[in-house]
């Protein structure tokens, strides 16, 4: 049985890499996404209709955990109650754990089969997560430079001088997970509303360093579809980002299993394809917010696009993708995330190239029917 097909707790199977062992700390050890693991080879299993995960996204981890307390997320402080910091899920799957050197040793060995294209480290809000993404980054550039680095950042913690210090480092792409696109709705759950560090105002800070350091192209955001914004309001962050010169990673909300907001209803089928639609147009077809309709509810009703172009964009399935850095294919990210935000039965962020059964499904909830688009 898949493992990321069912998300059911995944543990090493060797001795070596018990997870419940609570000096696993970094920098020595790193926690990693099911998908990473089983492309690794570190744990069994095998992925609906895809065969790898071509990023390596790696986080670092402390048996005491994350500081922050964001209400719709598995690491969250509030879920203190876990036996074992290690055993939460996170973005729907599990985050084995591992030595660092390890997880190097084996993307080595396999490197001539090119599986990964590009490596992430995401930051959590601990006292020692900046210094601990430093010597993860130096190692990496030192081990395999050949394979670009993406730093999902914390912040909170961080100051401009630390992007200037990562980007001589050779991180290639800094990105900031803003996740909730308006104050209040940041406010509500990253913020004071759930008594959590995190400021809308320096996050936003963080991608104008971002913006200035790394430069065009090179920095993005992660915001998330279905927390309570309208679909103009996520859009026209989205705007502001491409407008700023980078890019838009869309998440669809999926109630995370233990925390906050795990009864908050999942992002509903058609306002999440017609923001991936229009996210797509507006990273990568040169379309803009201006040009796009919207309904008083603030729906989109048109993409500004000619009625051609919108069904061939559509048809090609692209919108429907994984939003994420990108690999050496110029129309795949790299970072495909599978099963990260729906489950197969019913997927939100296409790891893998639509069929045209999938493209009819797509279309069909972007003209208000409440079908699957899975297995």
């Amino acid at each position: 049985m898949s493992a990321v097909l069912e998300t059911q707790p995944v543990r090493f199977y060797r001795p070596d890499y018990h997870v419940r062992t609570p000096e696993m700390r970094s920098p020595e050890y790193v926690q990693m996404s099911t998908a990473a693991a089983i492309t690794l080879g570190l744990v069994p299993g095998k992925m609906h209709r895809t065969g790898c995960t071509h990023c390596l996204n790696l986080l670092v981890t402390y048996p005491e955990g994350c500081r922050a307390n964001c209400a719709y997320c598995g690491l969250a402080r509030h879920r203190e109650e876990a036996r074992d910091y290690a055993d939460r899920n996170f973005i729907r799957v599990d985050w084995p754990t591992a030595r660092y050197d390890d997880v190097i040793a084996r993307v080595k060995a396999g490197s001539d089969k090119g599986q990964f294209q590009r490596m992430c480290i995401s930051m959590i809000t601990h006292p020692d997560s900046n210094a601990d993404t430093f010597v993860l980054l130096g190692k990496w550039m030192r081990e395999m430079p050949q394979v670009p680095v993406s730093i999902l950042s914390n912040p909170t913690t961080l100051d401009k001088h630390d992007l200037v210090r990562m980007q001589r480092m050779g991180a290639d792409i800094f990105t900031v997970a803003l996740d909730a696109v308006t104050p209040a709705i940041f406010e509500r759950t990253r913020g004071k509303g759930v008594d959590s560090p995190h400021k809308y105002a320096h996050y936003w800070q963080a991608i104008e360093w971002a913006a200035a350091v790394f430069g065009r192209e090179k920095f993005g955001a992660h915001l998330i579809c279905g927390m309570g914004e309208t679909e103009r309001e996520i859009l026209e962050v989205a705007q502001q980002i491409r407008d700023m010169g980078g890019h838009n990673h869309m998440f669809a909300f999926f109630p995370e299993r233990g925390s906050l907001m795990e009864d908050w209803p999942a992002v509903e089928r058609g306002q999440w394809r017609r923001v991936q639609l229009a996210r797509f147009i507006i990273d990568y077809v040169g379309g803009h917010l201006r040009d796009m309709r919207f309904d008083d509810e603030g729906r989109v009703i048109g993409f500004g696009v000619p009625e051609q172009e919108l069904a061939e964009i559509i048809s090609s399935g692209k919108p429907f993708r994984t939003a994420g850095c990108p690999g050496r294919d110029d129309d795949v990210s790299a970072c495909n995330r599978p099963y990260g935000d729906s489950s197969p039965t019913d997927i939100l962020s296409f790891p893998f190239a639509l069929a045209r059964r999938d493209v009819a499904r797509v279309r069909r909830q972007l003209a208000g029917e409440d079908v699957p688009a899975g297995l």
